[in-house]
C-alpha cells in the first residue's frame, strides 16, 4: 500500500499540477488532502466532465491527472475517445478497480464492470497499467515511469488501482452543519406518502430507505448514480395514475444535472423529486459535493417543475410533501440533511437479490 501522502507527493515531484475527478474510496485519501487546496483539485460533477476539465488544463499548460471509479467509466468514454484521442490531448487517468479481481468480494453493481476494465480499455486502444494493493513506492514509481512514455507520445494512459493499494485520510467534516437527519426526513416522507413509489438512489440513501421503511413499492438502485430521478420520471410517465418519489442525494442530482430540464420538459404530474442534500459524498468517504454553491430549489423552477421548496427542519418537509401530494408536480424538494452517524444499515441486496427488487417493485406497480 502506498499512502495517501506519498501519492500525492510523488505526482508533485513530477510535475503535476493540478487533480480532478469524481469521488471513490480507493481515492478517499488523496481527494481529502487535494481538497484542502482549492487551487490543486476540482470536483467534478460526473467522469466526462473530469476529462473533459483535465482537457482543459492541459490544453493551457497544465499538466493534470484525473480521479474516478470504474463503475463510471462509461462516462468518459465519449470525451477519451472522440475529444482525447483525437486530439491527442495526453491525459493521467488513475481509476479504481471495484469487482475486480473477484467479482463476489464487492457489491452487485461492480460485477460486470469489474471484470470488463482492462478488456474495455483495450477495446478503444487506451494503454493501462495495474497498481495493486501490495505494490509500494518503487513499484508505483516503475507505473509512472512507464505512463510518463504514453503522455510523451501524446496519449491518454490509465493507471488501474486495486482496491486498498492507497492509504485513507479522514476527509474533513462540516460540525457547524444545519439540518435534518436525512433517515427521519426519509421516514416521514414515506409515511405521508404510503401508496406512492418510492425510487432511492445508490450509496447511503437507498440502505437508510430500506432501514427505516422498506416496502415493496420501493426500488433501491445500486450504482448508475445521478439516474434515480431519470427512473422516476420513466415510471411516472407510464404510471400516472401513481404518485413516484424520488430519494435522490445531492451529488447524485448534481452528476446529471440535465434530467430536471427532461424532467420540466415531460411535466409528469405525479412526480415528486426530493433531493436529500448533505453537502458530501459520504458513501465515498465524505468528499466535499458542490451543492454549497447550487440552489436545488432555483434550478428546479428553471428547469420547469411546478413547484419547488427548500426545506431546512422535518415541519418544514412535511408541509412541502403534502402541498405537493394535494397539487400537480413535477415537484422539486430540497431538504438540508445532517451528516450521517453511527452505524450504516447494509444495502437492500444484502437481504434481497437485485431481481428481487426489481419484481416486486414492477408487481407493485401493477396494483390497483
Amino acid at each position: 500500500m502506498i499512502s495517501a501522502e506519498v501519492f500525492c507527493e510523488e505526482l508533485t515531484r513530477r510535475g503535476f499540477t493540478m487533480a480532478t475527478g469524481v469521488p471513490c474510496s480507493s481515492f478517499g485519501g488523496p481527494i481529502a488532502l487535494l481538497s484542502r487546496d482549492t487551487d490543486t483539485y476540482v470536483p467534478a460533477a460526473n467522469e466526462g466532465a473530469a476529462v473533459a476539465i483535465a482537457a482543459g488544463v492541459a490544453l493551457a499548460g497544465g499538466r493534470p491527472y484525473v480521479m474516478l471509479q470504474n463503475s463510471g467509466l462509461g462516462n468518459l468514454i465519449n470525451p477519451l475517445t472522440s475529444l482525447v484521442a483525437t486530439y491527442r490531448i495526453p491525459l493521467l487517468i488513475f481509476v479504481s478497480l471495484r469487482g475486480w479481481p473477484d467479482p463476489a468480494t464487492d457489491e452487485p453493481q461492480h460485477a460486470v464492470m469489474g471484470p470488463s476494465t482492462h478488456a474495455l480499455l483495450d477495446a478503444v486502444g487506451a494503454p493501462h497499467h495495474t497498481l495493486r494493493a501490495d505494490d509500494d513506492l518503487a513499484r508505483f514509481s516503475e507505473v509512472l515511469d512507464a505512463a510518463q512514455k504514453d503522455l510523451e507520445a501524446q496519449r491518454p494512459v490509465f493507471v488501474l488501482v486495486e482496491r486498498k493499494a492507497i492509504g485513507t485520510v479522514p476527509a474533513e467534516v462540516d460540525t457547524g452543519r444545519t439540518g435534518v437527519p436525512s433517515a427521519d426526513a426519509m421516514r416521514l416522507i414515506a409515511e405521508l406518502a404510503p401508496e406512492a413509489a418510492l425510487v432511492a438512489t445508490t450509496g447511503y440513501t437507498g440502505r437508510e430507505l430500506f432501514a427505516v421503511a422498506d416496502r415493496p413499492g420501493a426500488f433501491y438502485m445500486q450504482g448508475s448514480m445521478g439516474h434515480a430521478s431519470a427512473i422516476g420520471l420513466g415510471v411516472a410517465r407510464t404510471r400516472p395514475e401513481r404518485t413516484v418519489i424520488v430519494l435522490d442525494g445531492d451529488g447524485a442530482a448534481l452528476m446529471h444535472l440535465g434530467t430536471l430540464s427532461t424532467i420540466g420538459h415531460a411535466a409528469p404530474p405525479n412526480l415528486i423529486h426530493v433531493v436529500l442534500d448533505n453537502g458530501a459524498h459520504e458513501s465515498t468517504g465524505g468528499q466535499c459535493t458542490t451543492s454549497g454553491t447550487t440552489s436545488f430549489a432555483v434550478a428546479g423552477t428553471a428547469a420547469g417543475y411546478r413547484g419547488t421548496a427548500e426545506c431546512r427542519s422535518l415541519d418544514e418537509v412535511r408541509e412541502a410533501v403534502r402541498e405537493a401530494l394535494d397539487s400537480p408536480g413535477p415537484h422539486l424538494i430540497s431538504v438540508r440533511t445532517l451528516p450521517r452517524t453511527g452505524v450504516i444499515p447494509p444495502r437492500a441486496t444484502s437481504a434481497l437479490g437485485a431481481e428481487d427488487i426489481r419484481d416486486r417493485f414492477a408487481a407493485s406497480l401493477r396494483e390497483d
